[in-house]
């Protein structure tokens, strides 16, 4: 069904976004994008997953990504044994520049990501505080027993999408999505991003031990990175699919 088709199906109206809920999705919108590029700058300098506490140029990688600059740079001299053991630590010297943009990049990640926890406890006590967890996000348990989930899966497979109502209620698979994102997936992301930081490390090194080691939790993050990237080409493809400009008039002007 186009955009137009949707405007002149004469979809019944939602209750319309709270004025609260509109600023804080904007701003979070705008605080996870910065989250994402500076963060995209940080993994460029070392494109390199690993797996336990440890991992650098000289280690195996889990994963290498093809990202950036020094995705499969090559270039070492031969290695260097530390205590005349081939078989024990070795280093080497490099024979290229690395890219490096880590400065900037996670000064700036950091402190979006204090912003980012704030914002979270915002949507969290606002949404409490007002009922729009309990009323617009929380599943009914009747929703669950009918079969309405698979159904609406099914639906959103053959992309027969309802159209946009501006605002709640929203439909099951939605409320799941949001509440997955909202409740799993940004919480794992604040929690292996502090297991990277070696000060929280020192401080609670159950932490990253809770992830199997920094390395983990830096993968974790990763991967958390990626189904948010997902969900939000997702949630921009079912904004495009059931009316664009309805859905931009709902969520900045509230109806």
């Amino acid at each position: 069904m186009s955009a137009d088709a949707i405007e002149a199906s004469g979809a019944p109206p939602g209750r319309g976004h709270a004025l609260w809920v509109r600023l804080w999705h904007w701003g979070f919108a705008a605080i996870v994008l910065a989250l994402a590029y500076s963060g995209v700058v940080i993994l460029m300098a070392h494109p390199r997953l690993y797996w336990g506490w440890t991992g650098n140029d000289l280690t195996r990688p889990l994963i290498e990504l093809p990202l950036g600059p020094n995705y499969k740079h090559g270039g070492w001299r031969a290695a260097i044994a530390f205590f005349g053991d081939p078989n024990g630590p070795v280093t080497r010297d490099r024979t290229y520049q690395i890219f490096n943009q880590n400065s900037w990049a996670r000064s700036l990640h950091f402190l979006l990501a204090w912003l980012l926890v704030t914002a979270l406890a915002a949507f969290a006590g606002l949404s409490l505080a007002t009922g729009h967890l309990r009323r617009d996000l929380v599943p009914r348990r009747e929703e669950l027993a009918s079969g309405g989930l698979w159904r609406d899966v099914r639906e959103h497979l053959a992309l027969r999408i309802p159209p946009a109502q501006g605002g709640p209620p929203y439909g099951l698979l939605q409320k799941l999505a949001y509440l997955g994102v909202l409740l799993l997936a940004f919480p794992l992301m604040v929690l292996t991003g502090l297991s990277m930081s070696p000060a929280v490390a020192a401080a609670w090194p159950w932490l990253p031990a809770l992830f199997g080691g920094t390395q983990s939790a830096r993968t974790l993050h990763f991967a958390g990175l990626s189904l948010i990237a997902l969900f939000l080409l997702a949630h921009l493809a079912m904004v495009v699919l059931s009316g664009l400009g309805r859905q931009i008039r709902a969520m900045t002007w509230g109806r």
